[in-house]
């Protein structure tokens, strides 16, 4: 198996998982060792982030139009109304949590129990929210506070854990605040964007050099399908959540975290 079907692969998972709320750490833990992948080697811990950032940029070209049209016109109600001040607020707690614990929570709860767990008990919640918080009506990205910017951003935190899904969290998070589900979708997608690039900016920095003029096309190769994966992802998740339910996801991770845990069990 070369290592160029290895990226075309892991390519696919990453930009197919990565804004879906299902965890693409769940699904990594499986499909790395059945490539044969170490992940502590210095091309497959580059190409994480490299494809980590080729996906956001998907997400950035999918929005562009809105995302220049908001960054660069006045906001309606002021300062405290524009989508950079509520996504500066959002990263406030992301920043700083993550510059205490990121590192401790990927050393100590990187393993398939956690993961699994983590999928399923966000299987439950994502259930329990649906239920209880599903809201409907006109709203757009306008109508998020400061608040509410700030409480997503801290829900943000928890896909810190392994398993979790940070757009699960801060969707499912949103919802439980009062938005509607498209609207906590295009927020938790804006806010993907400062987030993931400064994680992936900050990975590429760490481990630069441990990359060699061979990895490079490989790496490319990858990313640029985990770019084009994500940019239909993305497509199709904005039109699915203005008309249909979360619950597929549930069972989906229900079904994830019970195969985690055999998986582990099995090879244990």
């Amino acid at each position: 198996m070369s290592d160029t079907f290895r990226a075309v692969i892991l390519g696919i998972v990453e930009g197919l998982t990565e804004f879906l709320p299902v965890s693409s750490t769940g699904h990594m833990i499986l499909v790395e060792p059945l490539l044969g992948i170490d992940d502590a080697a210095p091309v497959w811990r580059v190409f994480l982030f490299v494809s980590q950032f080729a996906a956001i940029l998907a997400v950035v070209l999918y929005f562009f139009r809105d995302l220049w049209r908001r960054t660069f016109r006045p906001a309606v109600g002021g300062w405290q109304n524009h989508i950079l001040t509520k996504l500066f607020v959002a990263m406030i707690p992301t920043g700083i949590l993550g510059a205490l614990f990121d590192d401790l929570m990927e050393t100590y709860l990187l393993n398939p129990p956690v993961v699994a767990v983590a999928l399923i008990v966000g299987a439950i919640a994502i259930e329990l929210i649906e239920r209880n918080f599903r809201r409907t009506g006109g709203m757009t990205l306008e109508d998020v506070t400061l608040r509410q910017a700030l409480a997503i951003g801290a829900l943000q935190c928890l896909a810190m854990v392994p398993g979790t899904s940070r757009s699960g969290a801060t969707i499912m998070g949103g919802m439980v605040l009062g938005l509607t589900p498209a609207v906590a979708a295009e927020f938790s997608f804006y806010l993907a964007i400062p987030t993931m690039l400064a994680a992936s900016l900050k990975q590429l920095f760490d481990y630069y050099h441990l990359l060699k003029i061979e990895h490079v096309g490989v790496i490319l190769v990858g990313s640029a399908v985990s770019f084009v994966v994500a940019l239909a992802v993305v497509a199709w998740f904005m039109a699915y959540v203005r008309k249909y339910r979360f619950r597929p996801f549930a069972i989906y991770r229900v079904i994830l975290g019970v195969i985690v845990l055999v998986w582990w069990w099995s090879a244990a």
